[in-house]
């Protein structure tokens, strides 16, 4: 999107343990990245980073990743950004819902390394 170096990875996820292992990925794989922890904050970094994934938790403080990523559908400057949501319950109707709010993937917690990284690699250039 608008990141010319490396692919930029807004990651939205309020649990610090999960947060910290795709930040390590994200790193080992060469990638730009920024946490957000709340919901209510993650819809104007969007808007403000442009970034080419967004990795979203769909269990947030104040505003769930279902709403934001339908949020992000609605916005003409956003709808073209990949959004991978994530939950710890990986149910056939989670995912299901992922997909109908617009999500592009979705990834059950906890992930394999090598999934992740496969499903991250899947939504960028």
């Amino acid at each position: 999107m608008t990141h010319a170096a490396a692919p930029f990875v807004l990651v939205v996820e309020d649990d610090d343990n999960i947060a910290a292992v795709l930040e390590y990925i994200l790193l080992r794989e060469g990638f730009a990245h920024e946490r957000v922890a709340s919901g209510a904050k993650a819809l104007h970094r969007m808007q403000t980073l442009r970034p080419d994934l967004v990795l979203l938790d769909i269990m947030l403080p104040e505003v769930s990743g279902y709403d934001l990523c339908q949020s992000a559908r609605r916005d003409p400057a956003l709808r073209a950004m990949r959004i991978v949501m994530m939950t710890a319950s990986g149910s056939a109707i989670q995912r299901s819902r992922s997909l109908q709010a617009g999500a592009d993937g979705f990834i059950s917690k906890p992930f394999e390394l090598q999934t992740l990284r496969d499903e991250i690699r899947r939504h960028l250039p």
